[in-house]
């Protein structure tokens, strides 16, 4: 019974290859029996249209299929007939056990098949003694090692196609892990530093405590917001798009870093953008890079490097573009990053995936200082 277009179509196939084996064995088999001086009667005919019309059935029924082509082929050897275009149906039944079959199923049913067209050798009609045994014995053991060759190269291609699938999957995880922690990571880092003056200045200042408070809540609402952007290309890229689903802000890009400058200077530490070379359209990933570059480099500097001003800088070139950001603070220290897929570690995967280099370390001048270049794939 057919289950679906593919079925329709190998049973199409198998069956053409049926009537093609059929057609060869009625018009071949007479001319193959002069070869040989062996004339072929009306009797080579039943085995050869049983044999042929049975592959029709191979790939459905390797078994059965083997099994009928097996004993047609016996039959008509037994007969006297001459070697003829017959083998071919036979060598095709063999070499389907063996293709769609686990191999000690097929080496079975080779040695049962094998074993039947000994007795032609040994007790036929014209049994070719054991001088036979070699070329009878070819017919299985040539088409059992082409099927069993290519059914462990289709399964050696399946596996290398599942462990590509594993690989893939297991990047895609690590990218919106690295996504989720540079989004999550700095709106907390700068929600702590906030909390902390609003905590400092309550009782003294209430009008300052009020400022960082309000802080707190633009920049916990701006996080969510990007959170929110980041899991929807997410959902979108897995297939898992929704109707209706809205954007309430831009993806995040080099053009954000105002946005950013923003929020580290209501956590107190001031920043500084500049900008040199022509500012132009990047795609998406440098894009994203870039500024996850530089959000997590400003992020270092609110957890590690103490009171600091810190400066961004932007340089667009041909065929790249690269971003420095250094601090004025006490530095990084050496064992603050230790949790591979974040940080610095998270930095330097996503820049030298894309094909670029980073370079982090102790700024020449005090502070700390990280860098890095991304390829546009422009050509100027």
């Amino acid at each position: 019974m057919d289950h679906g277009p593919g079925d329709r179509r190998r049973w199409l196939l198998d069956g053409l290859l049926a009537l093609a084996l059929l057609a060869i064995g009625l018009a071949g088999t007479a001319p193959a029996g002069l070869n040989q001086g062996v004339h072929a009667d009306p009797g080579a005919y039943p085995p050869v249209v049983v044999a042929a019309l049975a592959v029709a059935a191979r790939r459905r029924w390797p078994l059965p299929t083997l099994a009928v082509a097996a004993a047609a082929t016996t039959a008509y050897l037994m007969l006297g007939q001459p070697y003829g275009p017959i083998l071919l149906s036979f060598f095709v039944a063999v070499y389907t056990v063996a293709a769609h079959r686990p191999v000690r199923t097929a080496a079975v049913a080779g040695a049962a098949v094998l074993a039947a067209l000994v007795l032609y050798v040994l007790v036929g009609v014209r049994p070719p003694g054991p001088v036979g045994l070699m070329p009878v014995a070819a017919w299985v053991v040539v088409p059992f090692a082409v099927g069993v060759t290519v059914r462990l190269s289709r399964e050696a291609a399946a596996r290398s196609r599942t462990d590509e699938a594993r690989r893939l999957a297991d990047a895609e995880r690590l990218r919106v892990a690295r996504e989720v922690h540079d989004v999550v990571g700095h709106g907390l880092a700068a929600i702590h530093l906030q909390a902390e003056v609003a905590l400092h200045l309550l009782a003294r200042r209430p009008e300052q405590a009020e400022a960082a408070l309000t802080a707190i809540s633009r920049t916990s609402k701006e996080a969510l917001d990007e959170l929110r952007v980041t899991l929807t290309v997410v959902r979108r890229a897995g297939g898992g798009d929704e109707a209706g689903t809205d954007e309430r802000a831009p993806a995040p890009g080099l053009d954000q870093l105002p946005h950013l400058r923003e929020r580290l200077a209501g956590a107190g530490v001031p920043v500084t953008v500049e900008t040199t070379g022509e500012p132009r359209p990047l795609p998406v990933a440098v894009d994203l890079a870039a500024y996850r570059v530089a959000q997590e480099a400003l992020t270092n500097v609110l957890r590690h490097a103490g009171p600091a001003t810190a400066a961004v800088r932007v340089g667009y070139a041909s065929g790249e573009v690269t971003v420095e950001v250094t601090d004025t603070g006490r530095g990084r220290p050496a064992t603050s990053d230790r949790s591979a897929g974040s940080g610095l570690a998270g930095m330097r995967e996503r820049v030298t995936a894309l094909g670029g280099t980073f370079d982090a370390g102790p700024a020449e001048s005090g502070g700390f200082r990280v860098h890095a270049t991304l390829p546009t794939g422009e050509v100027r």
